[in-house]
């Protein structure tokens, strides 16, 4: 089916966390092999791996100094290909993450373009004057934090880095680059690698003119954290030339029946707006990665806003909707104040991931309902938490390594140091001990999942909200045969729902939820799936 990405679940393995298969403290390409029927055992459609391309590390591999070879702190390109035959074999696709907005200082290319102004590769990065009085070209900041401008002493310019200054950008105005990128994708394909997560896919262009970025104004004159939350990034990125580079990759994709991308849009401002953009019509990317529900916003308000303004315009686009990534603090831990229960919490959770519309993302871990892991200082590597601690304690605390065996040294993940801590929290929740609970997270996750591949209208169907107070969401998804009402109570206190023509049944994954004639009473973080016949059925709930 060569639209299997359409309404498909994408489990995100972090390969550094997820099994480690030599002692070395971080996880590899056979780790991942060896824990494969996990992941298929949770009945998703497609892996997604985070870098693993040859890198520093400076960023966790997004930083890529080889974009044709495995990173040996992950394995070879042998296993790779054997990875994707065995997870092809287990009726499952791999995506990769393809960082190509920037590359490592290392890279080859950004050694022979910062050695002189006059070489093959001079214009393959964004090289700038310094003004008069020596101070950078213009205001755009780092993500990480500082200028997103770094003096380079053998070509005495400036070159612009959007995230480390060891993360040179690319100078997607050269069409060299273009091509360059264009067969880095060729060759992975060509292994038999089913399509791309593309990483920052709003930072390829940069604004020509060089000009500099205007001050946010819903910021209010007050401080943020991070400086770069300061600034609307009108000319730093999120520029018009995309659209068509996207058209010009996506015909490379065409020639791979089955692939897909899914393109990761991070921008405050315009989001939702360009994650339509890059996946109107055919020619455009196949889906687009949402932030929107990785913050602590827990409302009904705000997901039904979201989901609504993505189709507003009809189905020009498609989203991939996620609730935690290795970016985020994990949603169990920013959504805890709404729940008294964790185990209720990641079942509704995962309940309203896999009933909206859309594709969509589970992030390794979320199926065991892990929380937020409590990094100390001493035992940070991300560079975001280094340079923002405590204010920001940075990633790493989402990003520790899987535990699948309750009582076996770092709950199995290695025999070796692992890189990162696994935590006592994290052990209680392992594997092994919800593998044999049938009422476990695990266990649930893996029933949603089966329940929503029997209802085609939750992978492509379209969706109606009803108007509901808070903190109750309720919405209709529309099949050929059957609707379903979907209804959640988006807090830690009991309520009562009224409906009408619905039949009186509920769907067997509802959770916390009873019926007493056209009353439903959902418990904390309740949720009801109720069959009912196309058109028909009504849900209203009035606070207080």
């Amino acid at each position: 089916m060569s639209d299997w990405w359409r309404g498909g679940v994408i489990y995100q393995v972090y390969p550094r966390s997820f099994q480690d298969s030599n002692g070395n403290g971080v996880g590899d390409l056979p780790g991942i092999i060896d824990r494969l029927g996990h992941i298929a055992s949770l009945g998703v459609d497609c892996i997604w791996l985070s870098p693993i391309t040859q890198s520093p590390q400076a960023d966790m591999g997004y930083d890529v100094s080889e974009y044709t070879q495995v990173d040996p702190l992950f394995g070879s390109l042998q296993d790779f290909d054997q990875l994707i035959e065995q997870a092809h074999a287990l009726g499952l696709k791999v995506i990769m993450d393809q960082v190509v907005s920037h590359t490592s200082d290392q890279h080859p290319w950004f050694r022979e373009s910062c050695f002189s102004r006059e070489n093959a590769r001079s214009d393959w990065y964004v090289w700038a004057d310094a003004n008069p009085d020596g101070s950078p070209p213009n205001n755009w900041l780092s993500v990480f934090g500082g200028s997103a401008w770094e003096w380079h002493t053998s070509r005495k310019q400036y070159y612009l880095h959007n995230f480390l200054a060891a993360q040179p950008d690319l100078n997607f105005h050269n069409p060299d680059v273009q091509d360059a990128v264009l067969d880095v994708m060729r060759f992975w394909l060509d292994r038999g690698l089913d399509g791309f997560r593309l990483d920052t896919v709003n930072y390829y262009f940069h604004d020509a003119k060089m000009r500099s970025n205007p001050p946010l104004k819903s910021l209010k004159g007050l401080p943020a954290t991070n400086p770069y939350d300061m600034q609307s990034h009108k000319f730093s990125k999120s520029q018009p030339e995309n659209v068509a580079w996207l058209k010009k990759l996506r015909k490379l994709l065409d020639q791979y029946p089955g692939t897909t991308t899914v393109g990761e849009v991070g921008d405050d401002e315009r989001g939702l707006e360009l994650m339509k953009l890059y996946t109107s019509g055919s020619d455009m990317l196949h889906q687009c990665y949402s932030f929107d529900f990785l913050g602590p916003k827990f409302t009904a308000k705000h997901f039904r806003s979201k989901v609504e303004a993505f189709f507003a315009d009809g189905e020009t686009g498609w989203p991939c909707w996620s609730f935690s990534n290795h970016d985020v603090i994990r949603h169990m831990t920013r959504w805890a104040p709404h729940s008294v229960s964790p185990a209720d919490l990641a079942r509704q959770a995962a309940a309203l991931m896999l009933t909206l519309k859309g594709s969509v993302g589970l992030y390794q871990g979320e199926e065991l309902g892990l929380p937020e892991a409590d990094i100390l200082y001493e035992e940070l590597t991300d560079p975001r938490g280094i340079r923002f601690w405590p204010e920001d304690k940075g990633r790493d605390g989402c990003r520790t390594p899987m535990p699948w065996q309750h009582d076996l040294t770092h709950a199995g993940f290695t025999t070796g140091k692992p890189w990162l801590p696994v935590k006592p929290a994290h052990s209680a929740l392992s594997v092994d001990v919800q593998n044999h609970d049938p009422a476990s997270t695990l266990n649930a996750y893996r029933t949603l999942l089966a329940w929503r591949k029997s209802h085609p209208s939750l992978r492509t169907g379209d969706i109606a909200f009803f108007k509901c107070d808070e903190p109750v969401l309720a919405y209709r998804r529309s099949g050929e045969s059957k609707d379903l009402i979907c209804v959640f109570n988006l807090s830690a206190d009991p309520r009562n729902v009224k409906l009408s023509k619905v039949e009186l049944a509920l769907e067997p994954v509802s959770h916390n939820a009873t019926l007493d004639g056209a009353s439903l009473q959902l418990g904390p973080n309740g949720f009801a799936i109720l069959p009912a016949p196309v058109g028909e059925g009504r849900v209203s709930y009035k606070a207080g």
